[in-house]
C-alpha cells in the first residue's frame, strides 16, 4: 500500500433510526493508535469522534471500552452487526455497523501500520512539541 491513510464510507443505523446515516471510518499512519469515525449531519457537516483502534479490534470479539466509546458485537440479535456506543455531555448514540465493513477497515489499516507495532510508528517528540506549543 502506498498511502499512510485509510478511509472507508458506509451507511450505518444511528439510534435505531429507519433511515441509515452516512459514516466514514478513517485511519492515518501518523496517528497509529487512533481511528476516527464521522457521521454526516442533515446540513452536510460531519460530526467526528476519535478513539483507540484497539477498541474496534477487541470489540469484534467481546465488549470493550469503559469511557465515552464502547464497542461490542451484537451477539443478542445479529452476529453480522457491531455496536458502537458513543456518549458525551451532549448526548448518547448507538451505532450499528456491518461487522464485515469494520473487519475490512481494520485489515486495510493494518497494512498501513500492523497491529501491535503502533509504538514503532508514533513520533513521541512531535507529540510533545504539539502539546507544549499550545
Amino acid at each position: 500500500m502506498n498511502t499512510d491513510a485509510v478511509n472507508q464510507s458506509q451507511f450505518v443505523t444511528l439510534n435505531g433510526s429507519s433511515a441509515p446515516v452516512l459514516s466514514r471510518l478513517s485511519y492515518v499512519g501518523t496517528e497509529p493508535f487512533a481511528v476516527n469515525i464521522a457521521f454526516r449531519t442533515e446540513r452536510g457537516r460531519w460530526v467526528e469522534w476519535t478513539f483507540a483502534r484497539d477498541l474496534l479490534v477487541q470489540g469484534l470479539q467481546e465488549p470493550t471500552g469503559l469511557g465515552d466509546v464502547r464497542v461490542r458485537p451484537d451477539l443478542a440479535t445479529d452476529d453480522d452487526i457491531l455496536i458502537l456506543e458513543i456518549e458525551s455531555p451532549d448526548g448518547y448514540a448507538l451505532v450499528e455497523i456491518e461487522r464485515e465493513d469494520v473487519e475490512r477497515f481494520i485489515d486495510t489499516a493494518a497494512q498501513v501500520v500492523p497491529i501491535g507495532s503502533e509504538s514503532d510508528h508514533f513520533d513521541v517528540d512531535a507529540f510533545i512539541d504539539e502539546i507544549t506549543n499550545v
